[in-house]
């Protein structure tokens, strides 16, 4: 095809990637499945009572009893955009978090991680940190090309977690949403293809055992390898 105006590159070949319904990942502190009520809404609720907090930026919850997640987590099960998985320790299978793909664009390659619920018993753990390295592998050995994370641009905490894992930053969506009443600004970040094997590298030092004292302390900061990929920092957490 002739074209009169400069144009991207060419992508050759281009095949749309699989969709995720029904994946299973495991890692070595990490099992990602399908979340499913019967399964995993019990020990899910457990992990999460007495922290309101978790859900301040999520567009549902909280939840005020064990039967009314539930009831949430049946209505949302193997639905085909968002696709819900819990993130079970790989010791014990208990559900100790959730996440999940969604905005789901085969056709374009494109993929979004999102509604991501941690308890305090994953959050800022190395198993935490599997869980979305597991999540984002795939994509891209699935063959997608673009990798999002989209969050409150109040959420100073996921935007920070955004920025560790290597994504970079693209921008504020002014008004973008009516969430729970409030506007919403929503901060953009992204991984593309050609950033995953750089990225993989860093996520394969960090989370190896040697990069951890005896203490379970880190010796190297993942924000420290994944600065050296990102194309954009995000400088919303500079004046923070």
């Amino acid at each position: 095809m002739q074209f009169h105006s400069p144009q991207g590159q060419p992508v050759p070949n281009w095949t749309p990637p699989p969709h995720p319904r029904g994946l299973v990942l495991s890692g070595r502190l990490v099992r990602i499945e399908p979340l499913e009520a019967d399964a995993h809404a019990a020990s899910l609720h457990a992990a999460f009572s007495g922290d309101d907090a978790l859900w301040d930026f999520m567009p549902y919850g909280p939840f005020s009893s064990a039967s009314a997640y539930h009831r949430w987590v049946k209505e949302h099960q193997g639905r085909a955009d968002p696709v819900f998985f819990a993130l079970c320790a790989a010791d014990t299978g208990h559900a100790l978090g959730v996440a999940s793909y969604l905005r789901i664009t085969p056709e374009a390659g494109s993929i979004e991680v999102g509604n991501i619920c941690l308890s305090a018993a994953l959050q800022r753990t190395p198993a935490a940190t599997e869980a979305m390295v597991l999540m984002m592998g795939w994509a891209f050995g699935a063959g997608y090309r673009r990798y999002e994370w989209k969050c409150n641009a109040l959420n100073l905490p996921s935007r920070r977690a955004a920025q560790r894992l290597g994504f970079s930053f693209e921008g504020i969506f002014r008004n973008h949403m009516v969430v729970k009443g409030r506007n919403r600004d929503t901060a953009w970040f992204s991984v593309i293809d050609s950033e995953w094997p750089a990225l993989q590298e860093a996520f394969k030092a960090w989370l190896s055992a040697a990069n951890f004292d005896e203490t379970g302390q880190q010796r190297e900061r993942l924000s420290d390898l994944s600065r050296l990929v990102r194309a954009a920092s995000d400088p919303g957490l500079e004046r923070a």
